[in-house]
């Protein structure tokens, strides 16, 4: 990452230790103030644009021996900051520049220990640190959030802390949501007339992830909530392993540390929602002093599409003949990857390869075809062989990994994901993990982790009816909205809601192809996947090259219209090329894409959209290609689950 710009920064001593009193932060353009209230305890209070949106909420971290952290605080010092600087992201999955502008106030209390809040023009962000003797247990962090209204929140409501993380984001009101139901990070709250708030955490190390719950006494409060440190657990399966027993505290840290940002994105708009990127502005800086080898891009998954190829002279399964046509597959189209998922290993033992794959032969094969190879493991079977397993991926020249199965995110789990992402990178190996929590900062430190999932993604569609087209949209503005999301699009067999049905090793989409195809331009993720079989592709070849063709990183990115769970339309540019992408839930809809973003000039149009029988027959679609100038108007009719995906490329003279 490199930044630039200027830090101007003021320090303000307080004449003694006693003080109580409110202390405010502004936002640079004045719309978002954030207040602190410092007496008995301490309380935060948000305000936009003179509204109240949060209204004053206690904060405090309990620590061992009695050390209560923001109870009877006296305050020593306040210090403040203006910074406005450039990031440039090693992978740049929005843009390829972010304007990092915020205040920030620091406040040091007597007792070891300080707290940092942040005012940006699209939310708000407050963080503990401590500087204290030794090792610590932390044993409660007390963080609210208490709205000044009841307002509708999407909600990925989780029955456990054991959770792959890949739920709906239920449209509740904050007052039906007690202290009895719990929900995974980020959580989103639309608040009507008023703006629309995220609430999620970044720069999360070495501490159990953060979740939400309800309030018994507040009711449209949301309160934070942390699974507590597994002291035992029990191994039931190479993937599985479930805490039996936790610790009265949620982790044992550092003294000496800062703690993960709590953060709240504001916007007066849905669009701003999916445009953010405060996780990734608040998270730790690259730790990879050269991070060339780190390469974004496409990739050809065997899972979801069972290895069901056809039209070849061999039969199709777990052998080096059909991974060789995977490959063959991905050089033909420019794809830069292919994944080797799960039974490629005898599971159990990471270094035991299926005995019908010659894995010599097959990454000869590969590289003489420039096609990576990444691995899929499971968490558990590649921790018991950690070194050896990862040293043996490197000596094969293997690109990357793919971690499955995690399904925590308490502090020795978090703390799994980062020693990972180290061990990787030291043999420049890239990272997807699955069966993962959300994104909270890991991809920016250790940018070799491109994607990750935590997401109820198009797998569902082989077992259930659960990925709708009003699901699909939704995650644009919650999960996404956090970071980097392999949901795994590309189904080439689309079907209408009465249609559809769950096929484990023929599975289609409840959705248009047009809905399937626009993902690659609305969905974020560096390391994306073509999820269906290369022989549906090469039967869809004009559809095939397009998806194949769309980037899978951004120089920028314009969120045009977007309505929360409705639809989504915005644009994304790579170097002199401009893409657009259109989703709708289950309503058809009639959009404008306004092509005024494009610069002065000619462009060679090519528009996929639903075609005018998609609403009965989902895999029905047109395609056109013609001139248009900027500034141009394009209807878009989206049908019911559809979508639209459009490439402009300067027109050649």
């Amino acid at each position: 990452m490199k930044y630039s710009g200027f830090v101007l920064s003021v320090l303000l001593f307080l004449a003694g230790t006693a003080f109580a009193g409110v202390l405010a932060l502004d936002s640079p353009d004045k719309n978002i103030t954030i207040s602190v209230d410092i007496a008995e305890n301490i309380r935060y209070a948000v305000a936009w644009r003179g509204q109240e949106v949060i209204r004053p909420s206690e904060i405090s971290l309990l620590l061992d021996r009695e050390r209560h952290l923001g109870d009877q605080p006296r305050l020593q010092k306040s210090r403040r900051a203006a910074i406005d600087r450039m990031l440039e992201p090693v992978v740049r999955q929005k843009s390829a520049r972010i304007r990092d502008h915020y205040n920030e106030m620091v406040l040091d209390f007597k007792g070891g220990y300080s707290l940092i809040f942040r005012a940006y023009d699209n939310g708000v962000a407050w963080r503990w640190v401590t500087r204290l003797p030794g090792r610590v247990k932390v044993l409660y962090e007390q963080a609210v959030f208490d709205f000044a209204a009841d307002h509708t929140l999407y909600f990925g409501e989780e029955p456990s802390f054991y959770s792959h993380q890949e739920r709906h984001y239920l449209p509740v009101r904050l007052k039906e949501v007690t202290s009895a139901r719990q929900a995974v990070a980020p959580v989103l709250i639309d608040g009507g007339e008023g703006p629309r708030v995220l609430i999620s955490e970044a720069d999360l190390c070495d501490y159990p992830g953060l979740w939400f719950t309800g309030s018994d006494q507040r009711p449209t409060s949301l309160v934070g909530r942390f699974p507590h440190f597994c002291l035992t657990d029990t191994v039931t399966s190479d993937r599985d392993v479930k805490p039996l027993t936790r610790a009265p505290w949620i982790a044992e840290t550092a003294g000496t540390r800062s703690y993960p940002w709590r953060l709240l994105v504001i916007a007066g708009r849905d669009a701003d929602i999916v445009s953010n990127s405060l996780v990734y502005q608040l998270s730790q800086p690259e730790k990879i002093a050269d991070p060339s080898w780190i390469k974004p891009g496409k990739v050809a998954w065997d899972w979801w599409n069972a290895l069901n190829i056809y039209g070849v002279d061999f039969k199709a399964g777990l052998n080096t003949a059909t991974y060789k046509h995977y490959i063959d597959f991905a050089a033909e189209y420019g794809i830069e990857y292919v994944i080797l998922d799960e039974g490629w290993y005898q599971l159990g033992d990471v270094l035991s390869v299926h005995p019908e794959i010659k894995m010599d032969e097959l990454l000869a094969h590969a590289r003489e075809r420039n096609v990576g190879i990444i691995l899929w493991v499971t968490w558990k079977s590649l921790l018991d062989k950690l070194e050896p397993a990862l040293d043996r991926f490197a000596q094969w020249g293997v690109k990357g990994i793919k971690v499955d199965f995690m399904q925590r995110d308490d502090q020795w789990m978090v703390t799994y994901y980062w020693r990972i992402a180290e061990e990787a990178a030291r043999r420049h190996l890239l990272v997807d993990f699955h069966g993962a929590y959300k994104p909270a900062g890991l991809e920016r430190a250790w940018p070799n982790v491109l994607t990750r999932e935590g997401v109820k993604g198009l797998e569902n569609v082989k077992w259930s009816r659960e990925v709708t087209p009003e699901h699909d949209v939704t995650l644009a503005f919650t999960r996404m909205a956090v970071g980097p999301m392999d949901y795994t699009p590309g189904a080439m067999v689309n079907a209408t809601p009465d249609q559809f049905q769950p096929v484990f090793e023929m599975p289609m989409s409840m959705s248009t192809r047009c809905h399937q195809m626009a993902m690659y331009v609305v969905y974020e993720s560096p390391l994306q996947m073509l999820a269906d079989s290369p022989s549906r592709y090469r039967r869809e070849e004009e559809c095939t090259r397009f998806i194949a063709g769309v980037p899978a990183v951004w120089d920028e990115s314009l969120v045009l219209e977007a309505r929360i769970a409705d639809y989504l339309l915005l644009a994304r540019r790579s170097g002199g090329i401009w893409y657009a992408g259109a989703m709708t839930d289950g309503t058809g809809r009639e959009l404008v894409l306004d092509l005024s973003f494009l610069p002065v000039g000619s462009y060679t149009m090519t528009l996929f959209s639903d075609g005018p029988n998609a609403g009965r027959a989902a895999m029905d679609y047109t395609s056109t290609t013609r001139l248009v100038t900027a500034g141009e108007r394009i209807p878009l009719k989206l049908a019911p689950g559809g979508g639209a995906a459009a490439r402009f490329e300067p027109a050649v003279e």
